[in-house]
């Protein structure tokens, strides 16, 4: 898989106009909390990160949402490692505490029988003329990874588009 050249030089300044815009606005403490989002998987594990989730951030302090008791109280007695291994990971003590509540994984109510379901854009079928429409405006990117990319999410927008206007 190739990369276009100075493609890391373009992210790494897209990344520090980034930095410097929540510096400006006051929000560097912030990106930091929220950094532990990024890390959370990786330092308490699949198995436990599908259990519980991070859900927000106040005054240091990570509230996370556990499904069950019984791994609440797991995750109590672990609270000391997985502070420590987070903190760790981010760099610096930015987690002060773990607070963790009872509470499954929130999900979309199911519709009711007598409601009409909406189509899935999915299945949604494009004509040959949109495919080619798609080709043509992503024939000019020179990278073939970000081409193809965009070529996914081009056609999926299409069909999404499509799936809207059956529903109205």
């Amino acid at each position: 898989m190739s990369r276009q050249p100075g493609g890391n030089r373009q992210i790494s300044l897209v990344a520090s106009l980034v930095e410097s815009l929540f510096s400006r606005r006051g929000l560097e403490d912030k990106r930091r909390e929220y950094r532990a989002w990024l890390f959370w998987e990786e330092v308490v594990g699949p198995q436990v990160a599908a259990r519980a989730k991070p859900v927000r951030i106040r005054e240091g302090i990570l509230e996370v949402r556990v499904d069950h008791p019984v791994w609440m109280q797991q995750l109590q007695l672990l609270k000391p490692k997985i502070l420590a291994k987070l903190n760790s990971r981010l760099g610096e003590d930015v987690i002060r505490d773990l607070f963790f509540r009872r509470g499954g994984q929130k999900t979309d109510p199911q519709p009711l029988p007598d409601q009409p379901t909406k189509p899935d854009w999915h299945a949604v079928q494009l004509s040959e003329e949109e495919f080619r429409e798609v080709r043509e405006i992503v024939n000019s990117v020179a990278d073939p990874e970000l081409r193809q990319s965009l070529e996914q999410l081009m056609t999926r927008q299409k069909r999404l588009d499509h799936a809207r206007h059956q529903d109205a």
